[in-house]
């Protein structure tokens, strides 16, 4: 991919919302790491991909700014419910604020602390779940959220690809590459999953939960 091929996609999607577009801006500002937020592209594709899919619960692990969180909510529909996960606690005011100030903020619930500890505490089943948290637990979460996901229901895993470095762990001893390239491998062979990767920025996996 070209930055001038990049630019022209950017061009000739949906455009980025003012809100959305600051909120990048800020990250890139004020925190580590600004990669982990989603940007225009995949921001409008989760929006996307949530109204195709028309979920009534999702619950988002990895809530980082609140940039995805954000396109999700913009898609449902009436009283559907996002739950949002972020471990980080020092965040947690800057997250809250950047929702109160959306239209869809009273649509996102936040939850402070570890995901695979919160999953069974918030409870319920999922239409849908977005995995975006550590990537040395990708196969935890999606053990922890299977039993709560409706069949038919959707699981979607961001950076699946890990700038490239899964097709190539034999000579890497990083932690998350290898918990990447384990979930990748996992997810393929599931009996209950259909599995598609999406070659978008970091690459992006959507899983179909099958009948049990």
């Amino acid at each position: 991919m070209t930055p001038e091929l990049e630019q022209y996609i950017l061009d000739h999607i949906s455009p980025e919302p003012e809100q959305l577009r600051r909120l990048y801006r800020h990250t890139h500002l004020h925190r580590l790491y600004p990669r982990m937020c989603s940007g225009h592209l995949q921001g409008r594709m989760l929006k996307m991909l949530t109204a195709m899919i028309a979920p009534r619960r999702v619950i988002e692990l990895g809530t980082y700014t609140g940039y995805s969180a954000l396109c999700i909510a913009e898609a449902l529909a009436g009283d559907a419910e996002l739950h949002t996960v972020e471990i980080n606690d020092e965040w947690a005011d800057d997250i809250r604020a950047t929702f109160d100030e959306s239209p869809f903020g009273d649509r996102i619930t936040l939850h402070i602390g570890d995901a695979l500890a919160l999953i069974p505490e918030i409870g319920g089943q999922w239409d849908m779940a977005y995995i975006d948290a550590n990537k040395r637990n990708y196969i935890e979460y999606l053990e922890a959220l299977l039993p709560r996901m409706v069949p038919g229901g959707f699981i979607i895993a961001d950076n699946t690809l890990w700038d490239g470095k899964v097709a190539d762990t034999a000579s890497s001893h990083d932690a998350q590459t290898l918990g990447v390239a384990a979930f990748n491998d996992y997810v393929a062979r599931h009996p209950r999953l259909e599995t598609v990767i999406l070659p978008i920025r970091d690459g992006l996996t959507l899983l179909r939960v099958l009948p049990s």
